[in-house]
């Protein structure tokens, strides 16, 4: 048996990852094994550190980390359409074998796809948990009365045929637009032709934002969200039917649902006590807290739809990714990446490790 070194997490009250060695896995049926040469770090990762998030129902140990970016190591039984060297972007899950803070993980095939010629592994890694977020909660499933994460606003996919430019001409709200989901909100939102594209984010991140799509840039240090509403109509006069909040904090979320029109629809990506997602208030608006995992069941249809599609749209420059700060020391500069996103110290980049670096 092979062995590799991989970011362990040993019990849901460990509070630590920890550098350590775990077997090489095995792809079983529709799987492929990667080879990972760059995961980026998530928020999500350091509460899965904290308390086991969402692996706990996987058991332990396990592997965290959500995006990575390798080269196909080995396929299994029923795989078509890839061969070991193959370089490549996946999704994690939340089973020890499919984090990606470890040197080779497991994915499937149907929610795989290659990376073009000019970009890089680094790159690369940044688009998986992002674009499926932004992609999910725009366009999966209308789940009302589901007070879960899960599901999204229902709209057509610009990836479709019948979605590309579909809703041309209507505006869009999207606080947070340096975020990594912001960016590939605002990215989607311009595929699907809306206009204008409003976000949200602090001034020198301005040229990032319009860089991805967006035609407006409220800076919210100077404009609090208090004022956002007001702002926003300053800029449109047409109802505000959609907005994707990819920050959920600091008062984004009420000043999007004032903003948004009567029988509108708000994203956001953290749970909220404030409001009830799942369902809509006296105005018909409707909340929904996105999961974006395009692994999970309800989101693997369209995940894989997604999928089949990426490595044109990222050739074609649609959907680009985003800019990137890699650590050093391989898996072990994990710990400090972790610690800066905590203390929400990251803007405008995504933190990536090499897991191969490691020492």
């Amino acid at each position: 048996m092979s062995y590799q070194k991989a970011l362990i997490l040993h019990s849901k009250d460990a509070g630590k990852f920890e550098l350590g060695s775990r077997p090489i896995p095995t792809p079983g049926h529709g799987e492929v094994l990667i080879k990972v040469y760059a995961a980026a770090l998530n928020p999500v990762d350091k509460h899965i550190q904290s308390n086991g998030y969402l692996v706990e129902n996987y058991g332990f140990p396990t592997v965290a980390g959500s995006d990575g970016a390798g080269t196909i190591e080995a396929v299994g039984e029923g795989v078509t359409g890839f061969e070991k060297g193959d370089r490549v972007l996946f999704p994690a899950w939340w089973s020890a074998d499919r984090g990606t803070f470890q040197q080779y993980a497991l994915s499937d095939a149907a929610r795989t796809a290659k990376i073009p010629s000019n970009m890089s592994f680094d790159e690369a890694s940044t688009v998986p948990l992002g674009l499926g977020t932004a992609a999910m909660g725009l366009y999966g499933d209308i789940k009302e009365g589901f007070e879960g994460p899960g599901g999204g606003i229902g709209l057509v996919a610009p990836w479709t045929d019948a979605g590309k430019g579909k809703y041309t001409g209507k505006p869009i709200l999207i606080p947070g637009g340096s975020t990594s989901v912001g960016q590939y909100a605002t990215q989607l939102a311009k595929m699907s032709g809306f206009s204008p594209i409003i976000v949200t984010a602090s001034q020198r991140n301005t040229e990032y934002c319009k860089a991805a799509g967006a035609t407006h840039v409220i800076d919210y240090r100077e404009t609090p969200y208090s004022q956002l509403p007001e702002a926003v109509a300053k800029i449109t006069t047409q109802p505000i039917d959609v907005a994707y909040d990819s920050v959920a904090r600091e008062g984004s979320v009420s000043a999007s649902l004032r903003a948004l029109a009567p029988g509108g629809s708000l994203v956001v990506v953290l749970p909220q006590n404030a409001v009830k997602p799942g369902s809509r208030d006296a105005d018909g608006k409707l909340v929904v807290f996105c999961y974006g995992n395009v692994n999970a069941e309800p989101n693997q249809a369209l995940g894989a739809n997604l999928y089949s599609k990426i490595t044109a749209l990222l050739e074609d420059g649609s959907i680009k990714p985003n800019a990137v700060e890699v650590l050093p020391d391989g898996l072990v500069g994990t710990f400090d990446g972790l610690k800066r996103l905590a203390s929400r110290s990251v803007s405008a980049s995504k933190l990536v490790v090499h897991p191969q670096d490691t020492a």
